[in-house]
């Protein structure tokens, strides 16, 4: 879902999707709030480094626009209202044309982002990331076939709640559903593809997906797919049961840990050359910086938070 940052992580990181950019969106008035709900953007932030999860879940500190994640939330805003023509209108050309005026919405619905490029009068750089973004869209028509799909649903908002009561939310970039009833959750990613020995990491966010669908449908996915813009590569990966249930016990785990942090203040800072990309660095202790005063916070009971919902745009 969660455009993106795929392009500016490091390699072999797990990339933020644009469902991630929207969660940690600037606030001009942050509220501390206990965590209420867990997202794929979210999981991975406290098994990133349980800090970072604070500063973004609890303290929602402000974080800067980045090119490469409102990019992502374009390209992504592009490939969705693409399917609003008819199949065979959604052509390479049609999907290029699309790009300004998403752009100008972009810019409407978070004004932020045109500080991206407040240094470029000329408009140089602006030209050059809207031709990137129009390379990865143009990519996109060499792996999948437009014409020959109709999704489902698109930018599709899911959330169920298991019996422990955690609830789990996303948002799917791409439903589809064959005439036999199997379903395809899909993802666009504008970064690379990981390496294989990654894999199973960026296919973690795909699991979490299936294991809401299967909760709330009782169905599991056939298929799972990631589409990798940036190198051009397809990811696909057919879940089983045991798949999704050992997510779910792994979700648990995580929930009861956070829970133990929210209840102890105890949010400790894992270092890693992620920390690089970080914008929360003038408050970590691993670089000398001191965490906003911590309020005891008890877990609510996992309920729908509306602040949490959405991407930029579409964890």
């Amino acid at each position: 879902m969660e455009t993106s940052t795929e392009g500016a992580a490091p390699p072999g990181s797990s990339a933020v999707p644009a469902e991630a950019a929207a969660e940690t969106a600037v606030v001009t008035a942050p509220t501390a709030l206990p965590p209420a709900s867990l997202s794929p953007s979210r999981a991975g932030d406290f098994m990133q480094c349980p800090l970072l999860y604070r500063f973004r879940v609890i303290d929602r500190l402000p974080e800067k626009p980045s090119e490469a994640a409102t990019r992502g939330t374009l390209v992504h805003a592009v490939l969705e209202r693409l399917f609003d023509a008819p199949a065979a209108e959604r052509t390479a050309p049609r999907a290029k044309a699309l790009i300004p005026g998403q752009w100008d919405r972009l810019r409407e619905s978070r004004p932020e982002v045109a500080e991206l490029f407040a240094d470029d009068p000329e408009g140089e750089r602006l030209a050059r990331w809207l031709a990137e973004a129009e390379a990865l869209v143009e990519r996109w028509f060499t792996l999948e076939d437009p014409s020959r799909l109709e999704p489902a649903e698109r930018e599709l908002f899911v959330e169920a709640e298991l019996d422990s009561g955690l609830r789990l939310r996303g948002i799917i970039d791409r439903l589809d559903v064959a005439p036999t009833g199997e379903v395809r959750i899909v993802d666009y990613k504008t970064g690379k593809a990981p390496r294989p020995e990654y894999a199973e990491g960026a296919l973690f966010q795909m699991k979490f997906y299936a294991l809401v669908v299967w909760r709330l449908k009782n169905v599991v996915p056939r298929r799972l797919q990631l589409v990798y813009l940036g190198s051009g590569d397809v990811l696909t990966y057919d879940p089983v049961l045991a798949d999704l249930e050992r997510v779910e016990r792994k979700l648990l785990a995580l929930w009861d840990a956070i829970r133990r942090a929210t209840e102890t203040g105890e949010w400790r800072p894992r270092p890693t050359k992620l920390c690089g990309w970080c914008d929360h660095r003038a408050h970590c202790p691993e670089f000398g910086g001191t965490p906003p005063p911590y309020p005891l916070l008890p877990v609510r009971a996992a309920e729908s938070d509306p602040a949490q919902q959405g991407r930029m745009g579409p964890d």
